[in-house]
């Protein structure tokens, strides 16, 4: 009997051994290694996984570089379907609805001289390609070349490794649009510019280029449109390019320096002295890990997940690449910018490509969290912009763009100046601000499209011929709230900080007590009808009014007064999930991808692929009910995403729905930006660490944490007893440990008071 209690003892502490994770402490592992930039990159039009395409770039760098798939000027320019590839492009696209700028592309060939696109494309495999945030390699099948890339911020190195051959080349596209290459031989340089471009930019816009190569150049032609041009060194026209060839042994390596700047092709060869000069591709390599390291190192994580590590430090990631650096370091070492708006050099910052309808939700938060002096560059780029062209910008690539609605620019001001960053000019930022809520700008997203209605009447009427008129009287009222905050921070009038605090109440004017939604109005004071909350668009913006009404970041208490108390507001949040995810895409004509992408997920009327909504799983806090907000959040953060080609569930739109997780798994999230609050979640890892850019640290350690384990049990904050849904922005940024105990089943006691919700005007 002894032997066999023995067996059995031994044979249960064996399954408990095997059954148990191993540790990953990111401190102690390459954390760039568990980036892969091929997240989110199988999209199509009509549905996105993400939308994204592999940058290989440094953090907030003037130029990307990407593997092109697609043909020239086509916004989806990398498919993780796609068999071949076009051209290795200087990229600037912030997303495929907006396209690229200031494009070009190089690409080796073998054999034949092609040099049109399709011509020149090489089947390529996965199987034969590393992806990684500071470095990609891939293998050209047709020409038996493997193309390696690392980047700088303003430039880059190629390695090309080709086979035996007399007939080796290098295409340089300087694509459509009006375009020059000027071909160097005795310096093995090509010098040229690009000027293609989607919008936003004077009509002086260039981009220079310079590339230096370390083999001599035996055959040098330039072709024009679809037309070689022999032993022409020179030539401009609408679309250009180069042919550079020689002869390689099997194996050999060349290699391409390249850089670009907006300001002159003088500007572009300093920095390609600057950021490169005699390095190699290994030190380029080594100094582009180095700082992807130093920023991914920023947040340490203790976990036994490795897939959910992978996740992270990918959605990481892609929240620090935009929005990009669009100033460059001059020969005296000044900060100086090319203003996509009044066409001069000018000192400066400048930041450009960014929606803030999408990025003012968390990803802006997160800069004044974790990056302060960053925040406060773009505070003083804002500045800039307003003087530049009158205006803030709310859609940027490189100028002004009309692209979504709102007045969100006020949110970035005021989220930044209430948390204390300063070294920029707020009183300028406050008279722009002021500025937007009188009227539209030079495109119908600057400013406030509807404003004199906005203002006279606290609405923006159904009938006036605005579309999506809900949705921007929501935002503005937002906005205004935004504003009102920083008029009491700034000391404006009463009259003046009345204003804002009144309009900020304007959500009250759509709100619909027949179905305890938001509803369009019309000029008269009348409801559109019919109405359906199930309708895209018409009054609402890529959503219908189940994802819109929630937009009241800034009186979540007012709203739940609105639907008659706690349980009425939890229960309507509830029957989001509960519905069927049924539409009505009659304003648009066609099923539209964001309408797709909810309708696949099975999460009834939930579309988290899209932003307004995103935070709405965070509002069962407000009503008393915080552990319905604990399983929501981890089931999102497990259901729709991974680190994987189709890992998010919808455009992630310059970092928006990567800091949403990267938030989420932190344990808190910013659902009102201009107030100094974090709402709580449900913490992803067993140990999370911040490195704060004052020096101090803070940790968030979730006990017994695991997949089935996401309720909060308890939580202490630097060892006293914590017992309310939010944090604020000096308790994180002072340094401590906000800890939490995790069951498998809600602990429906804690922080369900009144006393425990986060704020709201309301509650003022």
């Amino acid at each position: 009997m002894k032997q066999s209690h023995f067996l059995f003892l031994a044979l249960f502490l064996l399954s408990v051994i095997s059954r148990a994770q191993p540790v990953y402490r990111t401190a102690d592992m390459d954390v760039a290694d568990l980036v892969n930039p091929l997240m989110g990159t199988d999209s199509k039009f009509s549905l996105s996984n993400g939308n994204t395409y592999p940058a290989i770039a440094l953090p907030w760098g003037m130029n990307f570089w990407s593997p092109q798939t697609a043909k020239m000027g086509d916004g989806w320019m990398y498919a993780y379907d796609a068999t071949h590839i076009r051209g290795f492009k200087q990229t600037h696209q912030p997303s495929p609805w907006i396209n690229d700028y200031a494009a070009f592309s190089l690409m080796p060939v073998t054999g034949k001289m092609e040099f049109r696109e399709a011509e020149r494309a090489s089947w390529f495999s996965h199987k034969a390609e590393t992806a990684k945030a500071h470095y990609y390699k891939v293998y050209l099948a047709d020409h038996d070349v493997t193309t390696e890339i690392t980047p700088t911020e303003r430039a880059a190195q190629f390695r090309f490794t080709f086979p035996e051959t007399d007939s080796a080349y290098i295409v340089l596209d300087a694509y459509n649009e009006g375009s020059m290459v000027k071909i160097l031989p005795k310096e093995r340089k090509i010098i040229g510019y690009c000027r293609n471009n989607s919008g936003g930019v004077p009509s002086n816009f260039h981009n220079y280029f310079v590339l230096e190569f370390d083999k001599e150049f035996t055959v040098a032609h330039s072709w024009k449109d679809t037309t070689l041009l022999e032993n022409e060194l020179e030539v401009s026209a609408d679309h250009v390019g180069a042919i550079i060839g020689f002869a390689t042994k099997a194996g050999e390596q060349v290699h391409v320096k390249v850089a670009s700047s907006f300001i002159s092709p003088e500007q572009a060869a300093l920095n390609l002295e600057r950021e490169i000069g005699a390095d190699d591709f290994a030190t380029t390599m080594e100094k582009a890990h180095a700082a992807w390291t130093k920023e991914l190192q920023r947040i340490e994580i203790e976990d036994d997940q490795l897939d959910n590590l992978k996740t992270f430090y990918s959605c990481l990631y892609r929240l620090l690449l935009f929005p990009r650096k669009f100033y460059e370091i001059d020969a005296t070492g000044q900060i100086v910018h090319y203003s996509p708006y009044s066409g001069e050099v000018l000192p400066g910052y400048m930041f450009t490509d960014n929606g803030f309808w999408d990025t003012f939700r968390a990803v802006f938060p997160f800069f004044t969290l974790m990056y302060p002096e960053l925040n406060s560059q773009i505070m003083q780029g804002l500045v800039n912009t307003y003087e530049e062209s009158g205006w803030l910008p709310e859609w940027a690539s490189p100028g002004h763009r009309d692209c979504m609605i709102g007045s969100n620019s006020a949110s970035l001001i005021a989220d930044s100046y209430i948390k204390g960053i300063r070294g920029y000019d707020v009183d300028k930022l406050y008279e722009a601000a002021v500025k937007n809520t009188q009227g539209k700008g030079p495109v119908n997203s600057v400013g406030r499209f509807g404003a004199e209605y906005y203002n006279e009447l606290g609405y923006v009427p159904y009938d006036v011929d605005i579309n999506e008129n809900a949705a921007r009287t929501l935002e503005y009222a937002y906005a205004d709230f935004a504003l009102w905050q920083l008029a009491k921070e700034l000391g404006k009038t009463p009259m003046e900080v009345d204003l804002y605090a009144k309009r900020a109440q304007n959500y009250r004017n759509l709100f619909d007590p027949t179905t305890n939604l938001m509803r369009g109005k019309n000029k008269n004071g009348q409801f559109q009808s019919p109405f359906s909350p199930f309708k895209w668009g018409d009054a609402f913006t890529e959503g219908n009014s189940w994802h819109y009404s929630w937009s009241v970041f800034q009186d979540v208490e007012g709203y739940i007064d609105l639907v008659g108390g706690r349980k009425n507001f939890t229960a309507k949040l509830d029957s989001v999930f509960q519905l069927r995810p049924v539409f009505d895409e009659s304003y648009y004509g066609f099923v539209i991808h964001e309408i797709r992408e909810m309708q696949i997920v099975g999460m009834g009327q939930y579309a988290h692929g899209n932003q307004p909504i995103q935070h709405l799983v965070y509002l069962y806090n407000y009503s008393g009910a915080p552990w319905k907000t604990q399983q929501r959040v981890r089931e999102v953060m497990d259901k729709l995403y991974s680190a994987t080609p189709d890992g998010y569930c919808g455009d992630e739109d310059n970092g928006q729905t990567s800091a949403w997780y990267v938030f989420s798994a932190m344990g808190f999230y910013p659902v009102c930006p201009g107030t100094p609050e974090y709402v709580l979640g449900s913490p992803l890892f067993q140990k999370m660490r911040l490195h704060l850019e004052n020096g101090n640290t803070f940790d968030v350690i979730a006990r017994d944490n695991a997949e089935d384990r996401p309720y909060i049990q308890s939580a202490r904050l630097n060892g006293q007893v914590f017992n309310r849904t939010w944090i604020g922005h000096e308790g994180i940024w002072n340094g401590g440990q906000l800890e939490f105990q995790m069951g498998a089943n809600p602990e429906q006691s804690w922080a369900s008071d009144p006393a425990a919700t986060p704020y709201s005007m309301s509650k003022e």
